[in-house]
């Protein structure tokens, strides 16, 4: 009889989970000319939509705008199966506009999947990852490999484990407990064991998924109606319209019986019978929670939501929970519209393991092995969008590691994409992080609507994007630059347009008046302009606070400085210091607990050391 022979397969970069980090991972990695292997349990679910079957949203669907500017492949999916487009906070000014879209469930993971294996460079292949292979090289650990079920290894100097819900994960519903990260899949409990073995630090964090509804149960009539918007705004900068024919949402609503209902059943709630220990998102809480946080609430909105074309299931979002199946059931009955609606998939929640992110520097690789890289709710996070976010940042750090050229860290001002890493990795997380236009600064010079003005020429040096979309920002700018040329120059009523424009009851129409050329401008050129010339003042002002921070940004701390050695700094200050190891001053201002204080005496420390090594 042969022994048992191990295959070895050699690749550039290994991506570990193909959900909406671990494609965009992938993807970007092979848009830069690795070789990478895209590796996940099940070829069926690449690019799920494991909760709701929606894109963008507040604060996310400037994340998607800026993946896509980053040739991301989340903006283009969703633009080719969207089923409802709304650009919401309308009314407010644009740095709050959101675009969000209802996705044709399947027909997103069908798209995703197909960008995914037409990517050159890349190759998807089905397998179970049971452990991580890595060698000491001088003071840390570097990856080197990792082995799959069947006695096979792939070696590779970078691995970005992209690995979702699934790590030890457990499913609740009642006091009903299932091993799996998904409804209907299992759980890795190999990598959990191999980081720890690694000496990673994990915790748990549980998320919930509400119940699906057959859509022919449904009374439409009893619920509100909710279209979507006449002119739809598509997420890619490719996408010229969107002429897809929209389905409408519906919305109802919780009474005062399904709260008392909720209330007399909570000790059966995984949540509060201290069967679920862990902290959940608080921004997308359990029907459970807000029936006990917001006791005075009489009800709460609950949205239709349709899964696709071709399927009547409907998801209903506001209904996350882990009640027991009977409690499910009761709940609907006591709803406007779902007297009579059936359950099609029970609501549950997961518990998962994830890894602190303050183990990671801002490239995303970790501090203590050279080469491994994390993305997406391993590190804490909740949502497609910023799972697709950190993963494209991963794939592309990990290529430019492999190139020895220095990593893509996006400031805070510069990308809502920047403002998500750098709290990960600063501020660690104390329950699932979510997006919103509330964490960011600069918020109005990151706007949804100049994602690409902002950041596709910073990946068009990288190559992450290519030449036909670089060109079409190029001729973007040429005519909002022409545009702009002829209101700062041509005068009316003794001003320039521009100042005329700056009048608050002006608007583009007023200048189309005067000048009859400028009617057949295009949309999102107009848009541009107007938004360069009205906000001009904040935006500068803005731009000054940037200047102001880059100050400190400039101010790189040396890796290796120990903290314990400069005089006076409090002992907390010192344990978070050397906890986070931050890379410049501006980051080390924003670690919590650090003080103004802290930040001029460690400034003065550093200050003090270059004046030695200039006299030395």
């Amino acid at each position: 009889m042969g022994c048992m022979t191990t295959v070895d397969y050699e690749f550039d970069v290994l991506v570990v989970g193909a959900g909406h980090a671990g494609t965009e991972a992938a993807l970007a990695a092979a848009r830069l000319g690795a070789h990478t292997a895209l590796l996940t349990t099940n070829l069926d679910t690449v690019g799920q939509m494991s909760c709701n079957p929606a894109i963008g949203g507040v604060g996310k669907g400037q994340i998607v705008r800026e993946i896509d500017a980053l040739g991301g492949a989340m903006g283009r999916a969703i633009d080719a199966t969207g089923l409802q487009f709304r650009l919401l906070n309308r009314r407010k000014g644009p740095a709050m506009h959101s675009p969000r879209a209802q996705a044709d469930k399947r027909a997103y993971q069908v798209e995703i999947k197909r960008l995914v294996e037409s990517q050159e460079n890349l190759q998807l292949r089905q397998e179970v990852v049971e452990d991580l292979i890595t060698e000491q090289e001088g003071e840390r650990e570097r990856i080197r490999g990792l082995r799959v079920r069947g006695d096979a290894v792939y070696r590779a100097p970078a691995i970005i484990l992209t690995t979702g819900t699934f790590l030890q994960a457990l499913m609740h519903t009642g006091e009903a407990r299932t091993p799996g990260g998904r409804a209907g899949e299992g759980t890795t409990a190999g990598i959990s064991g191999a980081l720890r073995r690694m000496g990673f630090r994990l915790e748990r964090f549980k998320t919930g998924t509400p119940p699906r509804l057959s859509g022919r149960t449904i009374d439409f009539e009893r619920t509100e109606r909710q279209p979507g918007d006449d002119q739809p705004s598509p997420f890619s900068f490719l996408t010229d319209q969107i002429s897809v024919e929209q389905l409408p949402c519906w919305i109802t609503h919780t009474t005062p019986q399904v709260h008392e209902l909720i209330r007399q059943n909570l000790a059966r709630a995984p949540m509060y019978s201290g069967q679920i220990q862990t902290r959940g998102p608080r921004y997308c809480p359990s029907i459970e929670d807000k029936v006990v946080r917001f006791a005075e609430k009489e009800q709460h909105q609950v949205f239709l939501e349709p899964e696709g074309w071709k399927t009547h299931e409907v998801y209903v979002n506001g209904i996350s929970t882990s009640l027991p199946r009977d409690v499910q059931d009761a709940m609907f009955r006591l709803m406007p519209g779902l007297e009579q609606a059936q359950i099609m998939r029970y609501g549950y929640a997961v518990e998962y393991d994830y890894c602190p992110p303050e183990q990671l520097q801002p490239s995303l690789e970790t501090k203590s092995v050279g080469g491994l890289y994390f993305a997406g709710q391993i590190n804490g996070t909740t949502g497609y969008e910023e799972a697709g976010a950190q993963g494209l940042i991963a794939g592309t750090n990990a290529v430019l590691r492999l190139r020895q050229e220095s990593p893509l860290i996006l400031r805070r001002d510069q990308a809502y994409i920047g403002v998500l890493i750098d709290d990960l990795v600063t501020r660690g997380v104390d329950e699932p992080y979510r997006m919103f236009t509330s964490r960011a600064e600069f918020r109005l010079l990151l706007r949804q609507d100049n994602a690409d003005r902002r950041l596709t020429p910073l990946a068009s040096k990288l190559g992450l994007v290519d030449a036909q979309r670089n060109a079409r920002l190029v001729t973007k700018e040429a005519e909002v630059d022409r545009v702009g040329a002829i209101l700062a120059t041509q005068r009316f009523q003794g001003v320039t347009l521009a100042k005329y424009l700056r009048r608050p009851a002006i608007e583009w129409p007023d200048i189309v008046e005067i000048r009859s050329d400028l009617a057949d401008v295009p949309r999102e050129i107009v848009q541009q302009v107007v938004y360069d010339v009205k906000y001009s003042g904040y935006i500068f002002r803005q731009q000054q606070q940037v200047s102001r921070q880059q100050r400190l940004a400039d101010k790189r701390i040396p890796g290796d400085l120990q903290y314990q050695e400069i005089p006076h700094l409090r002992g907390e200050a010192r344990q978070k210091l050397h906890q986070i190891r931050p890379v410049t001053l501006d980051q080390a201002s924003r670690i919590s607990g650090i003080t103004p204080a802290d930040v001029a005496l460690l400034l003065a420390h550093l200050e003090g050391r270059r004046r030695s090594r200039d006299r030395g």
